[in-house]
């Protein structure tokens, strides 16, 4: 008796893990099924913002569901970030995977995740140089009197960021190191919020993400003083590299998109192959090439690895400029 039921149990826990086999291939078909929230650490306005709203239109349209963008700003990406670790992996919930995600792993000394256990890289989406720029009330004209300057007038010049531990904090942090130039963090809750304290005169100098200042600084309402990658870039080719002055000096941003851990692999094959195919068109090529960034068209594998080599370079960083967070 007891063995005709166990042969029972077993074919009946048989039948249905060859159920749940079979309906794997079909979850992506049917995937989404409402719409999918697309969840930014920080305010509106800034390059993390104006980049999800960028994929998320089309990405949408080839979906067929609505991906609607949520700003959750606040403790340098990191609420955004933990909302998306703690929802449903069920491909519904994603995440604007950004510089700051590779910062933070060292920065801060508690965090309620694990970004590399607890997001599944999805894909790539752009890389981009990070622009030095300052109001133009400033009296300088170059990276080396803006050096001098910051000398001559200690503490005065105020550095404004889109937050602690994000790229354009640790951007501005690395340059002090490497120069010496005495400068007064001020973080603000996104980048947004930082360039209209800059365009009207409460901040003095921004490191900011490229794609969210381009437009300011063509038409001349902030001065680019550098960019900080190692080679010029093309969208600004006459505006030189920060390591022109100072050797060695170097840092860009890059973006894609996570997902809880333990989300289908289906779904997030799904979710890159539409958004890789999106970054193809050369219609999203050029808007990229606009806001001064390349498409960034990775696998999850790849995209994962680009993740594990910017924590290691941030990690040598933050260790140089001495940086942390409680």
């Amino acid at each position: 008796m007891r063995s005709k039921w166990s042969r029972r149990a077993v074919l009946t826990v048989g039948a249905g893990a060859g159920a749940a086999l079979l309906s794997r291939p079909a979850l992506a078909q049917t995937y989404p099924m409402r719409p999918i929230r697309f969840v930014v650490g920080y305010a509106p306005g800034g390059t993390t913002d104006v980049l999800a709203r960028l994929i998320a239109e089309p990405l949408g349209r080839r979906l067929g569901q609505q991906v609607i963008v949520e700003n959750r700003p606040g403790a340098g990406n990191n609420i955004g970030t933990d909302v998306v670790v703690r929802a449903e992996p069920d491909g519904h919930t994603i995440l604007l995977v950004n510089p700051a995600n590779g910062i933070n792993d060292s920065l801060y000394k508690k965090l309620s995740f694990n970004f590399q256990r607890d997001i599944a890289p999805v894909a790539g989406i752009t890389r981009a140089p990070n622009i030095m720029e300052i109001n133009p009330r400033l009296p300088v004209q170059s990276v080396q009197a803006f050096i001098d300057y910051c000398k001559a007038n200690p503490d005065s010049v105020n550095m404004a960021s889109s937050g602690i531990g994000t790229s354009l904090h640790m951007s501005g942090e690395l340059f002090k190191a490497m120069t010496g130039a005495p400068m007064v963090h001020v973080p603000y809750r996104g980048a947004g919020p930082a360039i209209i304290d800059l365009l009207a005169g409460h901040a003095d100098v921004l490191f900011d993400n490229l794609p969210s200042s381009i437009g300011h600084v063509r038409g001349g309402s902030l001065r680019a003083l550098a960019v900080t990658t190692a080679e010029r870039s093309p969208a600004l080719p006459d505006v030189p590299t920060v390591a022109e002055t100072v050797p060695g000096y170097e840092a860009s941003a890059w973006f894609g998109i996570g997902a809880p851990r333990r989300t289908p692999p289906e779904l997030i094959a799904r979710l890159n192959k539409e958004v890789n195919e999106i970054l193809a068109e050369p219609a999203m090529e050029r808007k990229l090439a606009d806001l001064g960034g390349t498409p960034l068209r990775l696998s999850p594998d790849g995209f994962g690895t680009l993740i594990a080599e910017e924590i290691a370079k941030w990690r040598k960083v933050v260790a140089f400029a001495n940086a942390t967070v409680d």
